[in-house]
């Protein structure tokens, strides 16, 4: 049992990422990581030891992520209300971010959930596409389709993004 619950701690750094990758807000990754986590750990005896717990739990976070979005879309989006400036609890960081990264993750974000998804899976996380598409609920052709459209959504967006940094450039 214990030896269950190290390999499934060895993958939260893997399953924040992706959780990270789906949503836009950290707050909200991290509550989706808590979720797949509870409902992992209430259903451990449906983990194969002999395998990796990583596919099992992305399926368990996908499945989670799916029903995020349809309680969403019934229901509608959640609004933050504004702090007083009192009430500011946190300051954001003030180090440089990378642009290339920025304008990467930025379009990444643009883009579909259902590609954003694929790409993630088969590009970031490393899975073959068989697994993908296991663990995601699609046929193999619908994820290499996703990937594919994906990949060229990110490759219009890039596009743009450059040559609006070099509009600005040349204003200056």
């Amino acid at each position: 049992m214990e030896a269950k619950k190290a390999a499934i701690l060895n993958e939260i750094p893997r399953l924040r990422r992706y959780a990270r990758s789906l949503l836009r807000d950290r707050d909200a990754a991290d509550d989706l990581v808590q979720d797949c986590l509870e409902r992992a750990l209430l259903r451990l005896d449906n983990w194969q030891t002999g395998e990796t717990p990583r596919k099992w739990l992305f399926t368990i976070m996908h499945h989670l992520f799916i029903d995020g979005l349809r309680r969403t879309s019934r229901r509608g989006e959640a609004a933050m209300l504004p702090l007083d400036a009192g009430e500011v609890s946190s300051v954001p960081a003030e180090q440089a971010e990378n642009m290339a990264s920025r304008a990467i993750i930025d379009a990444l974000q643009a883009i579909g959930p259902d590609r954003r998804a694929a790409l993630v899976m088969v590009a970031i996380e490393g899975f073959s596409y068989a697994e993908a598409a296991t663990i995601l609920g699609v046929p193999a052709g619908t994820l290499m389709s996703r990937i594919a459209r994906g990949r060229e959504d990110l490759r219009v967006l890039l596009e743009g993004s450059a040559r609006r940094r070099a509009i600005r450039i040349v204003e200056k």
